[in-house]
């Protein structure tokens, strides 16, 4: 399958191809909730996003929930214990957080893919 993104109304969605139905799939990234969505064309799949994503949304209104809004900057990561001590020492060394230490070194990783 190939892969790429698409974004609607500040969502963002992994498309994948599957060649077996000859269809595009795609799912909505960085949210709890699950909105998914499926097309035979670009512009079929970029409609089919449109109306899921509304649909999402009214549906959220409708029971009286606030729709998630994606990436909302919190994630658990898992590491070794060898890797989460020296991450806690160096940071305690630089008096900084763990959570700066590691955003700055997410920063320092994206600035080098951007590049």
């Amino acid at each position: 399958m190939h892969s790429s993104l698409m974004e609607c109304e500040g969502y963002h969605a992994k498309i994948e191809f599957d060649q077996e139905d000859k269809i595009f799939v795609g799912h909505v990234l960085g949210i709890n909730d699950s909105i998914n969505f499926h097309g035979e064309s670009v512009t079929e799949l970029m409609v089919e996003f449109r109306k899921s994503v509304n649909h999402y949304v009214d549906y959220c209104i409708q029971i009286g929930k606030e729709p998630e809004r994606e990436f909302k900057g919190s994630f658990n990561v898992r590491i070794k214990p060898e890797q989460h001590k020296k991450v806690a020492l160096h940071a305690a060394n630089e008096g900084i957080t763990i959570n700066q230490f590691v955003a700055r070194a997410i920063d320092d990783e994206l600035a080098m893919l951007e590049g």
